[in-house]
């Protein structure tokens, strides 16, 4: 692969992962994030069993929302480490996420890792796999 489109694809794959972050802090829209990930796609927590294929993580995310006990969430995410091999990348990152208790209005934090696994489908990146490890709460 070339260096310039080494370069293109990492910065794909950078936009694709700041879309996922947008769509989690508008609100844990559902749709939005699902619209990210290959059809049989799967998002999951460590300490959860893996939600798999895009109407379940459509799902799992409104679920979040309807709970109603996260407000202005905020992800930051750092660190990239970005490979590419044809049609196929990882991608791995540290995150922080704050936001609101909806119940006693104090910020919260999560720090942990993002491990990705993506495709590209018609010339298009998206999440085969979005794997996080929560490291910290506060």
């Amino acid at each position: 692969m070339d260096t310039l489109q080494s370069l293109i694809d990492s910065n794909a794959i950078a936009q694709l992962k700041a879309r996922y972050c947008d769509a989690c802090d508008n609100d844990h829209d559902g749709d939005q994030v699902a619209a990210l990930f290959m059809e049989q796609g799967s998002w999951h927590r460590l300490d959860q069993d893996a939600v798999i294929g895009k109407q379940a993580i459509a799902e799992y995310m409104f679920s979040i929302r309807d709970a109603g006990g996260i407000t202005r969430s905020a992800h930051m995410i750092s660190n990239p480490n970005i490979t590419v091999s044809g049609d196929h990348a990882t991608a791995n990152w540290r995150f922080m996420m704050t936001y609101t208790a909806t119940d006693t209005g104090a910020m919260h934090t999560i720090i942990g890792r993002y491990e990705d696994k993506l495709i590209r489908v018609e010339g298009q990146w998206l999440f085969k796999t979005i794997t996080v490890a929560v490291e910290q709460r506060g």
